[in-house]
């Protein structure tokens, strides 16, 4: 796009056969080198190349020759005509006033062959010529002031001679009205009676065939007759990569003979592979290796005793293949039997812990490695004669709050002892894989709590145990319970991030 300012001229065109037909093909303006509008802080250079559309038609835009404040100054743009079909294609200068916002190329180009090279400028129309004269109106009103009153009547000239006569010929069809048009030149040579050679239009004369210094003809076999062969002094083929003729004269050659491969060796043992359309080993002919041959361990050692540790998705190995830290003089939960627990439980506060009517209470434990659990324990400092009731359980949920195994009732799990630990059955063994998990207990009666099972806790600070502790970067909470009260069984599931509620208690739990 032209900064505006600048003065354009939109210039139109058409070309077509002389049959009506659009011819195909460009038109090409070029202004000199450069053009610089300093005003504009702009430099224009190189053609202007356009193409001709369906029709033959073309439509440009360029700037006008006589833009002001434009150096170079007094210059025409070149056109040249690069038509298909056209034997002789025109170039020819013209210019393009900023008077004129648009004019057509049929209208300043030059088509007389014999008139020499000049530049087609546009002058002034008569009636432009009439208006700077004095004339007032209209173009329509000017034509009419054209005519004037009928002339006298001329004399009537002499009578020409009577020419002979023609034969009648035969009426023929209306053919088509074609436009007008005269050959310029064939192949260079413009003249009223041209001549073609076959060196005018690079082609051997018919002469030539067979002739000395000519071209060698060819038989009905399409091979050169032997009369246009040379004499041979030789006695013939003696050998062909040291194979001699047989007794009819012929060599047979195989691919051994030629130092290649026979076609019947690709793909075939000890042969050589074949490629395929691709350019690539076919599939069929590519060798197998197992691991152990390219020095790699296999996919089937993911994982795998005496195999390699996978790593999960934030490229950390999983608990599931990190073995029980094994500290000396510390106890850990396989040394007692237990998969896992929420403490090691020699750390229990001196004072236990009696439960709310209708609460559930939630113990994280931190299960390292794949287990069946088939228990849930608990250890009671004492406990009288009462058990819970039947609507007292104890269950195990996954890190998103989703219950995976539930004991049966608690009713008849809790006997009467000073101190003991109770194991209460899964009412099914759970798989569980490694992660966190919550055990949750949930006691309903005796009314009077404390006359129900003490359970073994965590010591107490403030209104939250100091199992409570963790960074801010971890969402899961160690002990709690949840928010929903007077509760009757355990939830199927809860939302962790908001149903757990702080408590002042950690009971002490495990599993195996």
């Amino acid at each position: 796009m032209l900064p505006e300012g600048i003065p354009t001229v939109r210039v139109t065109g058409r070309f077509l056969f002389p049959d009506g037909r659009p011819l195909s093909g460009q038109v090409v303006f070029r202004a000199p080198n450069l053009l610089t509008f300093a005003e504009y802080d702009v430099i224009l250079g190189g053609p202007v190349t356009v193409l001709l559309d369906a029709t033959g038609a073309f439509e440009v835009e360029l700037p006008a020759t006589d833009a002001s404040g434009m150096n170079p100054s007094d210059w025409s743009y070149s056109v040249a005509e690069q038509l298909a079909g056209v034997a002789v294609n025109r170039v020819y200068q013209v210019l393009l006033p900023g008077e004129a916002p648009e004019v057509d190329l049929a209208d300043i180009a030059p088509t007389d062959p014999s008139t020499p090279n000049y530049v087609a400028v546009r002058g002034d129309s008569a009636y432009e010529v009439a208006v700077e004269n004095g004339f007032v109106g209209t173009v329509a009103q000017w034509l009419a002031s054209l005519i004037g009153p009928t002339g006298a009547r001329g004399a009537t000239g002499a009578t020409g001679a009577t020419g002979a006569t023609g034969a009648q010929g035969v009426q023929g069809t209306q053919g088509a009205t074609g436009a007008p048009g005269v050959v310029q030149s064939v192949n260079g040579m413009s003249a009223a009676a041209i001549i073609l050679t076959a060196a005018t239009v690079g082609a051997i004369a018919t002469s030539a065939a067979g002739a000395a210094n000519g071209v060698a003809q060819l038989d009905a076999s399409g091979k050169v007759p032997a009369a246009q062969l040379p004499a041979s002094s030789a006695a013939g083929v003696l050998s062909v990569n040291s194979v001699t003729p047989d007794a009819s004269g012929n060599v047979a050659l195989t691919a051994a003979t030629v130092g290649a491969v026979a076609t019947a060796a690709v793909g075939a043992a000890s042969g050589v592979a074949a490629l395929g359309t691709d350019g690539i080993l076919a599939s069929a002919q590519r060798p197998t290796y197992t691991a152990a041959q390219v020095g790699a361990l296999a996919t089937t050692a993911r994982g795998a005793a005496s195999g390699v540790a996978p790593l999960d998705a934030s490229s950390d190995v999983p608990l599931a293949n990190i073995p029980p830290a094994a500290i000396p003089n510390v106890f850990i939960p396989s040394d007692l039997g237990f998969q896992a627990w929420t403490f090691d439980p020699a750390l229990t506060d001196a004072t236990a812990q009696y439960c709310q009517i209708g609460y559930v209470y939630l113990m994280g434990i931190a299960l390292r490695a794949a287990a069946t659990l088939s228990k849930i324990c608990f250890y009671t400092a004492g406990n009288g004669a009462t058990q819970p009731n039947t609507q007292s359980f104890a269950g195990l949920y996954n890190a998103a709050g989703t219950r995976v195994a539930l004991t049966t009732s608690l009713n008849n799990w809790f006997t009467t002892n000073e101190g003991a630990t109770v194991e209460c059955g899964l009412s099914a063994s759970y798989s569980a894989a490694a992660g966190l998990y919550w055990v949750a207990l949930l006691i309903n009666g005796p009314t009077a709590s404390t006359s129900g099972p003490g359970f073994a806790r965590g010591a107490a600070a403030g209104t939250n145990p100091s199992g409570q502790a963790r960074a801010s970067t971890v969402t899961f909470i160690r002990h709690g319970r949840l928010s929903t009260t007077a509760l009757t069984a355990l939830p199927a599931s809860f939302t962790p991030s908001s149903a757990i509620v702080p408590d002042a208690n950690a009971i002490w739990a495990a599993v195996y």
